[in-house]
């Protein structure tokens, strides 16, 4: 069974330095033999989570979208954008709709998350590169039932780290990333033989 990733960034921004990591991220989970999907938040508009709106109308369609491309996925490779010391609006968001059940789904079943492999990876202008916020993203997954592997990738100065085309300038950052994008498809994989 091929191992399927989803890798995307927490961030809508359009030139989000997030989005160029969890990319090169990507491109090392596919060498390690994964077939990965890149999904981009800003896609998928979702309201801000509202249980009246749940209650009344159900899942917004975006929110049905999001779940589907999840569940078809066994991993996630997330690159976690650092707002106020913690997790982005958006990413939050995101995983808010998802963990709610969708039709047919018993409530508290979290089937977009229960058994899922995450690898986190961030990236700042600042000198702590996303560190902060990742350790309420690693709080927040593991309560909703992910597996979060230990090894993750913070890439502090990152608005001075890309070259024009989006790859990394530095070798040693670029294989670091590589290093947790591969971890994360050998973890996966084993889990889910």
């Amino acid at each position: 069974m091929t191992t399927k990733i989803l890798c995307f960034a927490g961030s809508l921004r359009r030139d989000s330095l997030n989005k160029k990591l969890v990319k090169i991220g990507m491109k090392a989970a596919e060498s390690a033999g994964a077939e990965v999907t890149y999904l981009d938040l800003k896609d998928l508009p979702l309201p801000v989570y509202d249980g009246d709106i749940e209650a009344e109308s159900g899942l917004p369609e975006n929110a049905k979208k999001l779940k589907e491309i999840m569940l078809a996925h066994h991993g996630l490779l997330i690159a976690a954008p650092e707002y106020n010391s913690s997790i982005s609006g958006a990413l939050k968001n995101a995983i808010d709709w998802a963990s709610r059940p969708g039709e047919g789904e018993p409530p508290l079943s979290l089937a977009c998350f229960a058994g899922k492999v995450a690898a986190l990876l961030a990236a700042s202008p600042g000198g702590y590169g996303g560190l902060r916020g990742l350790t309420h993203v690693r709080s927040i997954l593991g309560n909703i039932k992910v597996i979060v592997i230990p090894e993750q990738y913070v890439l502090a100065q990152a608005h001075q780290a890309f070259n024009e085309d989006g790859s990394l300038k530095d070798s040693k950052v670029d294989q670091a990333v590589q290093g947790v994008a591969k971890r994360l498809v050998e973890v996966t994989s084993r889990l889910h033989a």
